[in-house]
């Protein structure tokens, strides 16, 4: 399927006017406003639609990454599950299905997740306290 060209100034207007009884999704859609996995680009379409209609927009500050930033915290749930995001176990380099060591180490108050079979089995430190 080809894509086609996206539609600026006023052939984006006429367009639009053009199908103005159609839902915004199939009108961006018919405009040209369509990202390369097919998803709808909205936020280009309704901002070039202000343009269109001579308003002048301040260009959004990019600061090169896209979404949301990884924070490194993360919350208990109310079923005591803790949640390690996408953005995380990407950096890992962990693929889905791959298994995790949980290590917690008590002295420090901290939780290691190993990836399993990187390193030989050494006890975490609560494994080591429990033959005490």
């Amino acid at each position: 399927m080809a894509q086609l060209a996206t539609l600026v100034g006023e052939p984006l207007l006429n367009k639009a006017r053009d199908l103005s009884s159609s839902s915004p999704e199939q009108i961006a859609r018919a405009c040209g406003y369509v990202g390369p996995g097919g998803r709808v680009l909205k936020k280009a379409f309704y901002r070039a639609l202000v343009e269109a209609k001579g308003f002048v927009l301040p260009e959004a500050e990019s600061s090169g990454f896209r979404g949301r930033q990884a924070e490194y915290r993360t919350r208990v749930h109310g079923n005591g599950n803790l949640l390690i995001g996408n953005a995380y176990t990407r950096r890992l380099g962990l693929e889905p299905g791959q298994e995790c060591r949980i290590e917690l180490h008590q002295e420090t108050g901290t939780i290691w997740l190993r990836p399993m079979g990187d390193e030989p089995d050494q006890p975490s430190d609560q494994e080591a306290g429990a033959d005490d």
